[in-house]
């Protein structure tokens, strides 16, 4: 299924110390989108905190085409699930938090839990900035998965939207597809030429992926592949680390399957320690 652009957005705010960053943050994003953005706020209203929220509207140097402010009472993650579902959110962004004393970033208990049962694609921010700091990179998964082309076509949209220079496909192979014991250089040769078979076939594979999104969003940034034999989940988001991307793109598993397995073997790693920002596309067909 072809990937529609994000055209509502909902971030849940709470008066902390990081609120005027991610405002900041939010609303140059839904700008970028030419989308909707929806605030909501659960807890009390005071006309306090109203006073205080839109002044910060105020302050924000780029505006979306139509921003909403919702303040709603009940328990956080349900309330806002909900919202995704009564607005017809199409991606809901959360704040990780930093580790104590370590550049190290996860997420919350709350935004943890909405990461799972969000009805939507979700983002998640690492580091929300009152100035600009430009998505160069972007880093998809390639994973051999039905709902890959709607997230890879996602990626080069989103790369447009965010005027990236640069995106890899990442696909993680399993040490044991090449299925060879090592044990002399009979056997590392032989191993050795399988895994050079299975990374040309994994470059066409994705390439072919390429070649099924618009032209139009392909040849306005640079891609590449790139084959990584190791675990799934742990890799990519270790190469994501270590190449320094600004943001990882990755497939949601289809709801059956989605809490058990996705989850623990896929994404357990990343959202331990998020490597970057992570956005995590929800097919259309999946919602």
């Amino acid at each position: 299924m072809a990937f529609n652009s994000f055209k509502k957005l909902l971030f849940g705010f709470a008066f902390s110390p990081s609120l005027r960053a991610n405002v900041f943050e939010v609303t140059r994003l839904a700008s970028f989108f030419n989308a909707e953005l929806i605030f909501v706020h659960v807890g009390e209203k005071t006309t306090e905190k109203e006073t205080q929220f839109e002044a910060l509207l105020e302050e924000c140097p780029l505006k979306p085409r139509d921003v909403s402010v919702f303040w709603k009472k009940g328990e956080p993650i349900k309330t806002l699930a909900n919202c995704c579902e009564e607005f017809g959110v199409d991606l809901l962004l959360l704040g990780a938090l930093k580790r104590e004393n370590v550049v190290k970033y996860y997420l919350g208990s709350i935004a943890r839990k909405l990461t799972r049962e969000a009805p939507c694609s979700v983002l998640l921010m690492l580091k929300p900035s009152i100035e600009r700091i430009p998505c160069k990179h972007i880093v998809v998964n390639g994973f051999d998965s039905p709902q890959t082309q709607e997230t890879v076509e996602a990626a080069f949209s989103v790369g447009c939207c965010l005027s990236s220079e640069k995106i890899t496909l990442v696909e993680e192979i399993s040490e044991s597809r090449v299925a060879v014991s090592v044990d002399d250089d009979r056997s590392l040769r032989k191993a050795t030429l399988r895994k050079e078979k299975i990374d040309r076939e994994e470059k066409i594979r994705v390439t072919d992926i390429i070649k099924k999104i618009p032209l139009a969003k392909t040849k306005r940034l640079k891609w590449e592949t790139q084959s990584i034999f190791g675990s799934r989940g742990y890799s990519i988001g270790h190469y994501a680390r270590v190449v320094r991307a600004d943001l990882l793109i990755m497939n949601a598993q289809e709801k059956p399957r989605f809490y058990h397995r996705f989850f623990p073997q896929d994404l357990e790693h990343i959202l331990a320690e998020l490597p970057t920002d992570v956005l995590i596309i929800q097919s259309k067909k999946n919602g």
